[in-house]
């Protein structure tokens, strides 16, 4: 498939700033593969589509305040350092992307606030990206604890406005629990510890996969021909005890639900010669768009997505292109919120 067949117009006021007022409340599409039928609800109505043995693959990475604002030595300009991964934690090597980078060369050195934070220039990487070395005496906890204090929320770069204390806690699934991913799983964003309550109850089992989103999640595409696009690689953990609750649900033909784009991209990665979700562990760039087989989820809850991007390709893929591109048209007229803090779709 081309790039262009995956552009639509998306009206700017479409793309949601703040969360809902409430996560469970966001509006939720219902979109059945088989009939093709599209359904409006809530998303506390997503307990009426599963019942007792059906399983959710969650994604349980926590999101870090990977923005950090630095001042250059001598100058002291102030310069924009986006976390991207920790390359060595010995020596607190990490890999960035510094902004304005013309301003940034290999040796510079960097403060943050009041703080005893300095960071030196390592290497260059990209036009923007960059190696550097923080100069941090004192344990882990507090330099993490550090950065933790002086860093920002990532929120994308469409949301035109400052981080707010609230994004610290909406910018991050209830269930977050391992540190990595510079951006939500998004799909995650709408469970309530009320709703997890309700599924438990109703006999639906959450099981966990890690996949540190990194950014390349919002790279563009930018070659018409999607064969020749690159995914960025993300790092992602697949436990032994959800591969076996997958296949035990699997075997008895019970639902199996990827809880957003970056779940199913960490199963996808990990299917046995006998079409079974395995333990697992490393780096996956795995770029799904149609036609694809999927072999593990067969259902999948994931936000509304951005015209020409990875994600709404994946979606394409799972619901089938026509059926998701008559589904796209259907949210955009009748005013869905699109993109990280925008509504949700159930495809099943």
């Amino acid at each position: 498939m081309k790039l262009s067949e995956f552009k639509f117009d998306l009206p700017a006021d479409l793309l949601a700033t703040h969360p809902t007022e409430n996560r469970d409340e966001s509006r939720m599409m219902v979109v059945h593969r088989d009939s093709g039928k599209i359904e409006h609800r809530i998303f506390k109505d997503i307990l009426e589509y599963f019942n007792d043995g059906d399983i959710m693959v969650v994604n349980d990475t926590k999101v870090f305040p990977a923005r950090l604002y630095g001042n250059k030595e001598k100058t002291g300009a102030k310069i924009e350092v986006f976390l991207l991964r920790e390359l060595n934690k010995d020596i607190h090597l990490w890999d960035v992307l510094v902004d304005p980078a013309r301003k940034i060369r290999v040796g510079n050195k960097l403060y943050f606030g009041e703080s005893d934070l300095v960071a030196e220039v390592i290497d260059n990487t990209t036009s923007r990206g960059r190696t550097i070395k923080f100069l941090f005496d004192g344990p882990d906890e507090e330099f993490y604890k550090t950065i933790n204090d002086l860093g920002e929320t990532p929120l994308p770069k469409y949301i035109k406005r400052e981080a707010e204390p609230e994004d610290r806690e909406r910018y991050q699934t209830v269930y977050a629990k391992n540190i990595g991913a510079v951006a939500a799983p998004t799909a995650g964003l709408h469970f309530t510890k009320e709703v997890l309550k309700r599924l438990e109850i109703k006999g639906i089992d959450m099981a966990p996969i890690t996949l540190h989103v990194g950014l390349g999640t919002f790279r563009p595409v930018d070659v018409e021909d999607l064969t020749k696009h690159k995914m960025d690689s993300e790092n992602f953990m697949v436990p032994s005890e959800t591969a076996e609750m997958v296949n035990r649900a699997l075997d008895n033909k019970k639902r199996v639900c990827s809880i957003g784009t970056t779940t199913m991209r960490a199963l996808e990665s990990s299917v046995s010669a006998n079409s079974r979700l395995k333990p697992n562990e490393g780096w996956t760039d795995r770029f799904i768009f149609p036609p694809y087989d999927f072999k593990i989820a067969n259902s999948l809850v994931t936000n509304f997505h951005m015209p020409e991007s990875t994600l709404l390709m994946m979606a394409a893929s799972f619901g089938g292109y026509e059926l998701i591109m008559e589904a796209y048209e259907t949210a955009v007229k009748e005013k869905y919120r699109f993109f990280s803090y925008g509504d949700v779709m159930l495809i099943i």
